[in-house]
């Protein structure tokens, strides 16, 4: 069998689902976006992007399987991811009453930080690994899983960097500022509970 438009056309339908849902890459992006710049928010979807395509060529070639024969190196990457997302929430809250500051980040930090939050979840590899079987034919050729790593790649950056100019609009961000202490906060919730989920889970 041979990789078809029709399975690429399906793979993108459940990663857009997947990218839309509320969780700790889409709430990094936009609050690197509307708290540091477009720019920092560009990068900062740069960095989930690379490395949630990381994650699909990962499970192209056999992550999975991997994993399942080294139980402790999926515990190392959980405990660190979760360890990761926890910190994130503690210092998002200790930060929720202080002002926006006109400094931006730098766009290292900010790519570096994406990258880190979608590291952290090693879990994305075992689901990008249950869709790719049900989605594509089995034993695709090296340059049609470069090719579905690039696809991939190329909708999560349109993706982020469509949110970065949408948020670092003036109104977008006007908004923000009035009510970023309860924003803020409610980030801190769900990426600190994100975290324990990803920690307690087995």
């Amino acid at each position: 069998m041979t990789l078809t438009l029709a399975d690429l056309a399906a793979f993108n339908a459940v990663l857009i689902v997947s990218i839309l849902s509320p969780g700790a890459a889409f709430l990094m992006a936009v609050r690197s976006t509307v708290s540091n710049g477009r720019a920092a928010g560009i990068a900062t979807g740069l960095g989930l992007g690379v490395m949630a395509s990381l994650w699909t060529l990962a499970a192209l070639l056999g992550m999975d399987a991997l994993f399942a024969l080294f139980p402790w190196a999926f515990a190392v990457l959980k405990t660190g991811g979760a360890a990761y997302l926890i910190y994130l929430a503690v210092m998002t809250w200790r930060g929720a009453a202080k002002p926006v500051g006109t400094a931006t980040k730098p766009q290292g930090r900010a790519f570096l930080d994406g990258l880190l939050v979608n590291l952290g979840n090693p879990k994305s590899v075992l689901f990008a690994a249950a869709v790719l079987v049900v989605i594509f034919p089995p034993d695709l050729s090296a340059a049609q899983i470069a090719l579905i790593t690039a696809n991939h790649l190329t909708l999560e950056i349109l993706f982020y960097t469509a949110c970065a100019f949408i948020l670092s609009a003036p109104a977008a961000r006007a908004r923000y500022v009035r009510t970023k202490p309860l924003l803020d906060r409610i980030a801190a919730l769900l990426l600190g509970g994100l975290g324990l989920k990803l920690l307690l889970q087995r």
